[in-house]
């Protein structure tokens, strides 16, 4: 597998490291704000599933329109650099918040950048290696990803411990934003041949039927799949000390980034499917366990080690099936699809899932997310296809 690794183009290792840095960034602040929120700004779980669902929405309509653009225009690199560009020197200003609203605000902002970038990226990685590399391709892509994702609480974590305010260490993410920008000049466009683009249309039907499955599929799960910081809360709620925060996240990001590589080359001699099914049940199960948790602390640390397990299983898979279903003059605009589902569905899920939490009980809200995953993987493995060749035979089907 490390020989495989080691053999992927240098567009792959290049946006792999971009992410790396980015996401030392972003995890810097990530894991930090529901704290922020709670005890800074006193907001709570409704506000911080307003805050994520709609950011994550409104922020999701760019990724289609900018992974369409891609394709009609041929071109990827500008938009992949304007999007990593903005997140970056967005993410900081949440220091400067003095309501829950700024903190929308930045956050609004910083998943516009996502939205500018993620799309176009991803077909820049589809269009850069082999179709037999692609589960692996997007793993590697995800494990510096998530191995960035580590960085970054360490970072957090090691600034509280000396002292710093949450503030100051949002500041300091400017850092590693920086560099972001000045690595992204280094990418180059992709060859793509120049074909007719096909007209766009809004009700799908331009896309293979098998695609057009998957996505509903994957808009049932991600109706459960509400924001992680979620998990960081009830983690908070159960007893875990604000400085170890960050660590628990730092654990669940390592974890995938060990485990992401050979979970999604495996993707790449079977079918995908397997993976993402299995993955989806681990999801359900947690799900289920984490709202019955009593507040034990030390029983966070494996049950957020078996969710970075869950990361693995899916995060590379997931994104190669969509590979799998489209020709690669479409690729832009199948991620702009998938983002724009698993992204706009965040608001409804987050949303949902903040009132269950206040109104109900955190174990109603976990429950139902439980619920959604074991439906969309019965679905999955039922109804989207039955083996991985008739997947990618029915990417000709319309």
């Amino acid at each position: 597998m490390i020989r495989d690794a080691l053999s992927l183009p240098r567009t792959i290792w290049l946006l792999g490291l971009v992410s790396l840095v980015n996401d030392s960034a972003s995890d810097m602040i990530y894991p930090l704000v529901p704290l922020y929120l709670a005890s800074v700004l006193m907001a709570g779980p409704k506000a911080l599933g307003l805050i994520e669902g709609l950011a994550e929405a409104l922020g999701s309509v760019l990724k289609l329109f900018a992974g369409v653009l891609a394709d009609r225009l041929r071109r990827m690199r500008g938009w992949v650099i304007a999007g990593y560009a903005l997140s970056g020197l967005v993410r900081p200003l949440i220091a400067l918040s003095t309501s829950w609203l700024g903190v929308l605000a930045c956050r609004f902002g910083d998943r516009v950048g996502k939205g500018l970038r993620a799309a176009p990226r991803d077909a820049l990685l589809t269009l850069s290696v082999a179709p037999n590399q692609r589960g692996l391709a997007f793993g590697l892509h995800r494990a510096m990803d998530n191995l960035g994702a580590v960085i970054g609480p360490l970072i957090a974590a090691g600034l509280l411990g000396l002292g710093f305010s949450l503030r100051e260490v949002f500041f300091w993410a400017i850092v590693p934003a920086l560099l972001v920008v000045v690595l992204t000049l280094f990418i180059h466009e992709p060859e793509r041949a120049t074909l007719k683009a096909k007209p766009f249309r809004w009700d799908l039907s331009d896309q293979p039927r098998a695609l057009r499955r998957y996505l509903l599929v994957l808009a049932l799960f991600t109706l459960g799949n509400s924001s992680n910081m979620f998990l960081l809360l009830r983690a908070r709620e159960l007893g875990l000390g604000e400085a170890q925060v960050p660590l628990i996240w730092a654990l669940v990001c390592g974890v995938a980034a060990l485990a992401g590589p050979p979970l999604s080359a495996l993707s790449d001699r079977i079918d995908r499917r397997r993976l993402i099914i299995v993955g989806w049940a681990v999801y359900a199960v947690f799900y289920l366990a984490f709202g019955l948790l009593p507040a034990q602390p030390w029983l966070l640390w494996p049950m957020f080690a078996g969710y970075g397990l869950f990361l693995a299983a899916t995060e590379g898979a997931e994104k190669a099936l969509v590979a799998d279903l489209v020709p690669g003059d479409q690729a832009g605009t199948a991620f702009g699809w998938y983002n724009l589902v698993t992204g706009v569905l965040l608001l409804p899920a987050s949303l949902l899932f903040g009132w269950l939490w206040s109104d109900v009980t955190p174990l109603a809200a976990f429950a139902f997310g439980s619920a959604c995953a074991l439906c969309a993987a019965l679905l999955l493995a039922f109804w989207v296809g039955a083996q991985r060749g008739a997947f990618v035979e029915g990417a000709a089907e319309t």
